[in-house]
């Protein structure tokens, strides 16, 4: 996490001040050398759920030692011209691109799980590469889905306030944690992070918090105990988010339809832009390599039926986070793609500040491919 001081500079309310902002503070900045191995095509903003604007995203990336870094949020590309402009400021290229959630209904994959932990049927893809002119593009093509989502989201309000006891207004309580004033996604992460700062405002921080959670059902481990004893942590929402995600959006999860493209549509979409739709790998969960994933099963028993769904609708590149895996999933997956011509691209999704931006496999020899793919999008994007 970049010093909190200089974070609130960069994550301040317009992406005028926040550029203004930056290039004072990069007068001011020794930045590390970049490290070829270090790239990261995945980083959530506050466009979708993050701690970090555009702005602070890039700077937080450098100061790290990427020599690249991509932007990539849901249901909305509306911060890529920032990232973009922060680059520059930096002097460091970047990658954009988006993430979607995807209908499978009409492919074979109709009605099964892949790898999205809340819902059937429907499968996380994300778009590559894209041309730096066709921003307004896509962002005018998600529209009605993102007001679809808002739809739902105000219904899995209604279940939050109905379960919990609380009366938060999605309108006063939630859109302004987000940008959707600026075409921004808004998550489930939302909701919960604004259930995490009412209850805060409720009980307070530290073992209040902790006789609070526990009250409304929640087991929590020492460790999370420990973190929400860590009342001087300036996130400290943050935390409390993490813990009731994984209690309570099972519990208040509306299905998503209408917000959800069909897989065709998507194909033609990204043909028509020239960017890569890339499905994402998530893979069976057993012993989380990382500790932060329950054990669920997702697409490993029918792998070859997945990838022989991307052959017959036409997506042609897969993206997978090499730290999330066993080896023997990777050399699974990447087997798979080799078999079936896919091109292969990496990232691991930053949108927590306790996350960093370095991807340490990466050191590995084996994924050269990976940080070749990121220069290839580099090049794709600005060859338009």
């Amino acid at each position: 996490m970049i010093d909190i001081a200089i974070l609130n500079k960069l994550n301040a309310p317009t992406k005028a001040e926040r550029l203004e902002n930056l290039k004072a503070i990069v007068k001011e900045t020794v930045f590390p050398p970049m490290v070829p191995e270090y790239i990261n095509n995945h980083i959530h903003t506050t466009y979708s759920f993050s701690p970090y604007s555009p702005t602070a995203a890039v700077y937080a990336a450098r100061m790290e030692g990427l020599c690249t870094a991509g932007i990539i949020d849901h249901d909305s590309i509306s911060g890529a011209e920032e990232f973009l402009e922060a680059a520059k400021i930096v002097d460091m290229p970047v990658t954009i691109g988006m993430e979607a959630r995807i209908s499978m209904d009409g492919t074979r994959l109709e009605g099964r799980r892949t790898n999205n932990p809340d819902q059937v049927g429907v499968s996380y893809m994300t778009i590559q590469g894209v041309p730096h002119d066709k921003i307004e593009t896509l962002t005018e093509f998600f529209k009605p889905y993102q007001a679809a989502r808002h739809a739902r989201n105000r219904k899995m309000i209604e279940k939050i306030n109905a379960l919990v006891g609380v009366s938060l207004d999605y309108d006063r309580d939630v859109l302004p944690l987000s940008q959707a004033a600026e075409n921004g996604g808004v998550t489930e992460r939302h909701l919960m992070y604004a259930l995490a700062l009412e209850l805060e405002k409720q009980v307070g921080k530290g073992q209040p918090m902790i006789d609070k959670l526990t009250s409304l059902g929640m087991n929590l481990s020492e460790k999370q105990k420990t973190m929400l004893l860590d009342t001087e942590y300036p996130f400290y929402a943050y935390d409390v988010l993490g813990m009731l995600k994984g209690t309570f959006v099972p519990m208040i999860f509306i299905d998503a339809t209408d917000e959800c493209p069909k897989l065709k549509d998507m194909v033609k979409l990204c043909k028509d832009v020239d960017a890569f739709l890339c499905y994402a790998y998530l893979g069976d969960v057993g012993d989380s390599v990382t500790g932060d994933k329950k054990a669920q099963k997702f697409e490993d028993d029918y792998l070859d039926d997945v990838f022989e769904c991307l052959k017959e609708e036409g997506v042609k590149a897969v993206t997978y986070m090499p730290t999330r895996n066993t080896p023997a999933q990777l050399e699974r997956l990447r087997g798979l793609c080799e078999q079936y011509g896919m091109f292969q691209v990496s990232g691991e999704d930053i949108n927590s500040p306790r996350q960093i931006f370095v991807i340490k496999a990466m050191e590995n020899p084996m994924f050269r491919n990976l940080i070749d793919a990121t220069w290839k999008l580099i090049e794709h994007e600005n060859k338009h």
